[in-house]
C-alpha cells in the first residue's frame, strides 16, 4: 500500500499514475492527495478543457468511464477528479472495465470517503497493479500531537505539549479541522514560534484553564475546588461546553480507566499502547487508578449513564444541565 510521503514525491516528481483511488475513513489526505494532482498535472491554461470536477452524487460509473476515455484538448493529459464517490459505492466495482483498458492520457482521481474496497475483489487488485490504491486511516488520540507537532516542524513552528493536547481534546481526530486552526495559529504568529496554550486560548478560543482535558486532570487527582470551578464554568458557559460532550468524553476516560485496571502489564508502553494514549498520559492514569479502585470506576460508568439519561430529559425534565453535572461530580469525587 502506497504511502502519503511516496505519493506526494512521485507527484512532484512527475510520475502520475493513470488511476488515484484514494479511501478511507480520514478524508484529510484524501482531498490532499486530490488537490497536489488538480495542482500539478495541468498549467492554468490547460485546466480550462482538460480537468474537471464531479461529485458522486451527480453522476454515475458509465458516465465517468465516457468522460475518462476523450482526449485532451492541446495538453498531454486531462484531469478527472471524483469528489464523494463513496456515494457510487453500490456499482463502483463497475470501474473495472476502464481499468483494464485505460485511457493513457488521463488521470482519475477517485475520492472515496469514509469506505474502502475489498482488497480481495478484482478491483481493488487491478487498481493496486495498475495506479495507485490509498487507504487513509484515521489517526488514534494518541498519534494526533505527534502529527500536529510534525505539520507545525515543516513550517518552523513549535508546539508546547499542553497546547497540541488541547488541541486533540477540543478537534478529536479530525485533521482536517485541526489543520484548519493550525492555519489561522499561523497566519497570526511569526515563522519560529512555539505555540503556547495561551495562544490556543486567545485565537481559537479553546480555555487553557477550563476545558474537559483539565477537568479530568482535576477528576484523576480528586482535586475537588480545581474540579468544582471548571464544573460551574461550563455549567455558566452551556454553548461552550455542552453537557452531552463532557459526559461523553469522561465515559471515554473511565472506560479507559476500567481498561488500565484489567492490564496485568502496567508499563508505560504497554499502558500506552493498550489505551491507545499518549505516553505522556501513563502517569496521570497510575495516579487516577490509585485514586479510583475497579469497583468504584464501575460505579462511575453507572453514575454517567445516569447523567446522560437526564441530559436527554428523562425522569428529570425540570433539572438544568448545570445541576445534572455537579451532582455527576459529587458521585464522582465522593
Amino acid at each position: 500500500m502506497n504511502t502519503v510521503k511516496d505519493i506526494a514525491a512521485d507527484i512532484q516528481n512527475k510520475k502520475i499514475a493513470p488511476i488515484y483511488f484514494l479511501m478511507g475513513e480520514e478524508g484529510y489526505y484524501i482531498d490532499k492527495i486530490a488537490d497536489l494532482v488538480g495542482n500539478s498535472v495541468l498549467t492554468e491554461e490547460e485546466k480550462g478543457f482538460n480537468q474537471m470536477v464531479l461529485y458522486g452524487g451527480d453522476v454515475n460509473i458509465d458516465s465517468i468511464i465516457s468522460k475518462a476515455k476523450r482526449f485532451p484538448m492541446m495538453a498531454d493529459y486531462q484531469v478527472i477528479i471524483v469528489r464523494e464517490a463513496q456515494l457510487l459505492s453500490r456499482s463502483i466495482e463497475n470501474l473495472g472495465a476502464y481499468i483494464e483498458n485505460m485511457q493513457p492520457t488521463t488521470i482519475l482521481v477517485m475520492c472515496y470517503k469514509y469506505k474502502t474496497l475489498d482488497k480481495r475483489k478484482k478491483l481493488a487488485k487491478l487498481i493496486a497493479k495498475k495506479g495507485v490504491l490509498f487507504e487513509s486511516k484515521k489517526l488514534y488520540d494518541n498519534q494526533v500531537p505527534d502529527w500536529i507537532r510534525r505539520v507545525l516542524a515543516g513550517k518552523q513552528y513549535k508546539i508546547e505539549d499542553k497546547a497540541s493536547l488541547m488541541l486533540t481534546e477540543f478537534l478529536g481526530t479530525n485533521l482536517s479541522k485541526i489543520s484548519n486552526e493550525l492555519d489561522k495559529l499561523m497566519a497570526i504568529l511569526p515563522a519560529g514560534t512555539s505555540i503556547t496554550a495561551a495562544d490556543i486560548e486567545q485565537n481559537i478560543g479553546i480555555s487553557k484553564d477550563y476545558n474537559i482535558f483539565e477537568l479530568r486532570d482535576a477528576i484523576g487527582l480528586k482535586d475537588v475546588l480545581k474540579a468544582n470551578k471548571i464544573i460551574n464554568h461550563f455549567a455558566q458557559n452551556p454553548k461552550s461546553n455542552p453537557l452531552v460532550v463532557t459526559i461523553s468524553l469522561l465515559f471515554s476516560y473511565f472506560t479507559q480507566l476500567l481498561q488500565y485496571h484489567a492490564l496485568p502489564n502496567k508499563s508505560r508502553e504497554n499502558v500506552a499502547k493498550a489505551l491507545k494514549i499518549n505516553p505522556f498520559f501513563v502517569s496521570k492514569y497510575s495516579t487516577a487508578g490509585r485514586n479510583y479502585p475497579m469497583r468504584k470506576v464501575s460505579q462511575i460508568i453507572g453514575y454517567l449513564h445516569d447523567a446522560d439519561v437526564k441530559s436527554k430529559g428523562v425522569g428529570a425534565q425540570a433539572l438544568p444541565d448545570g445541576a445534572i453535572l455537579k451532582e455527576l461530580l459529587f458521585k464522582i469525587l465522593h
